[in-house]
């Protein structure tokens, strides 16, 4: 992807955060579990609460340090991610309001509840920003095989894209499902909203190539891969031997990847309801 000296958001801040807001989902910590908005958690959900209980992380209250290349990086990305969504939203005659992006070491408080960087990016409805310690881009490629700027991107364009679910209303309607349905069911939902989500990923992904032109051989790959590598189904069976689909919550391998690729190929938002979807491919 080609990034250097170009365009980077404003719309980034540093250090600790929340308060003021409110929590976002009725439970701290596990409103951000119960809408599946960390990314790679590793498979229990509650594991993480556990975890991040027992830690209680320390904020990073004061600067998360000099800018380096993966922040710029992640500035450009959502740069980009600002002038597309607010074309598309325009188009459909809506106004975009863009998320903002904290950067934070360690641990952060939000209006979702705390959260440690081993929960890696998501994010947080309750105050709409996009929480990320990019340390994590070191881990995606050692840890879960998924090198190169443009899994980044995907990423953050994943995260992004919650943010874009959230303008248009379904972060409130999901809550609401969550006290309506059992666990099972709720998983249902969750997997739709992350694969519509990769969806909008990769609709993000289709304006770089044809408005932005900043695509390199490869990106799509990259993407593609990132996708495959942390499908539900995959690290299931990484971490835990066996593969449970009742407890999926992001989705499987497959089905990541032809959800990105869809909206990669048609550019057309119209095209990703996830959730009117029947075996989601």
């Amino acid at each position: 992807m080609q990034w250097f000296g170009r365009r980077e958001s404003s719309n980034t801040e540093e250090g600790s955060s929340g308060g003021g807001r409110g929590v976002a989902f009725g439970g701290g910590l596990v409103g951000i579990i119960a809408l599946a908005i960390y990314y790679f958690t590793g498979i229990d959900p509650s594991q993480i609460v556990n975890q991040v209980q027992n830690s209680s992380p320390q904020e990073n209250t004061a600067s998360a340090g000099p800018d380096n290349n993966q922040k710029k990086f992640a500035r450009v990305v959502l740069a980009d991610t600002e002038d597309i969504w607010g074309k598309l939203f325009n188009d459909m005659g809506r106004t975009y309001q863009p998320t903002i992006m904290h950067f934070f070491t360690y641990g952060v408080n939000t209006a979702c509840g705390q959260a440690s960087s081993q929960s890696g990016p998501f994010y947080c409805p309750g105050d709409q920003k996009v929480y990320i310690d990019v340390s994590f881009f070191d881990e995606l490629s050692n840890k879960f095989g998924a090198g190169g700027d443009f899994a980044q991107a995907y990423v953050i364009a994943h995260e992004v894209g919650h943010h874009v679910q959230d303008l248009l209303g379904l972060s409130a309607k999901m809550e609401q499902a969550r006290q309506q349905l059992s666990q099972t069911e709720y998983n249902k939902l969750s997997v739709k909203l992350e694969l519509q989500a990769d969806f909008y990923a990769g609709v993000w992904a289709h304006y770089e190539k044809s408005m932005k032109n900043v695509l390199e051989e490869g990106d799509i790959e990259e993407a593609l891969n990132a996708a495959h590598q942390i499908g539900d189904d995959r690290l299931q069976q990484q971490y835990q031997g066996e593969v449970t689909p009742d407890t999926f919550t992001h989705g499987s391998s497959k089905q990541r990847m032809y959800w990105f690729k869809k909206g990669f190929d048609t550019g057309d938002v119209s095209q990703g309801n996830t959730f009117a979807a029947g075996d989601l491919e």
